[in-house]
């Protein structure tokens, strides 16, 4: 689509520097949705190998678990678990990630995770939250990588529209432009030339 502009030298020059500029930023743009996908696909990669890490333990913990829950009556259970001695607090900072603020998670622990006494609860349920404790740091890990995940993504569709947009909107529109000025100048410059030829020929005839 040619642009409304006025078919000027000046107005030439000033599109061949919009194009040079255009061009320029959807070379960077390029480069960053490219280096953005290969910064997530690299993630995608090691967070599927942690999320699975996780599932397995923490299925592993349920049916330990289970099996320490069937040893015990239900007010045993209640009242084991009526006052939690532990508290997990997570602070939230951000960092830069190729201009994308994506957010690291702090994990702050007070307390035991064991809130009770021995003589009523059996050794499986020791491990059973024993081993959920350990599993604590892989799960904030897989949170922070899941939300820095998704805020890549996000950012990859908002370049890739930009791209698109000077790949097949702005670039196309300003080379139309350019070759329109470019043609009605030189059709004026064979118009002045055919006129002042009529003009020679006239002075020449008297």
């Amino acid at each position: 689509m040619i642009l409304k502009v006025n078919a000027t030298r000046m107005e030439l020059l000033q599109m061949k520097k919009k194009l040079i500029i255009a061009k320029k930023g959807h070379k960077l743009l390029k480069d960053k949705e490219d280096e953005l996908m290969r910064q997530l696909l690299e993630m995608i990669k090691s967070i599927r190998e942690l999320r699975k890490e996780v599932e397995n333990e923490i299925s592993s913990v349920v049916g330990r678990y289970q099996f320490a829950k069937a040893s015990m009556n239900k007010e045993t259970e209640d009242e084991i678990f009526l006052i939690p001695t532990k508290k997990i607090n997570i602070s939230v900072r951000e960092k830069n990630l190729m201009s994308v603020r994506v957010p690291e998670f702090t994990k702050e622990v007070e307390g035991k995770i064991r809130s009770y006494g021995y003589a009523f609860t059996s050794g499986e349920l020791d491990a059973s939250l024993l081993a959920l404790d350990k599993i604590m740091e892989k799960v904030v890990s897989l949170a922070e990588k899941e939300k820095t995940i998704q805020l890549l993504a996000d950012e990859i569709e908002k370049t890739r529209r930009r791209v698109n947009a000077l790949e097949y909107i702005m670039i196309p529109n300003i080379e139309d432009t350019i070759k329109y000025i470019s043609q009605r100048l030189a059709e004026m410059e064979r118009s002045n030339t055919t006129r002042l030829m009529k003009v020679k020929d006239i002075v020449r005839a008297h």
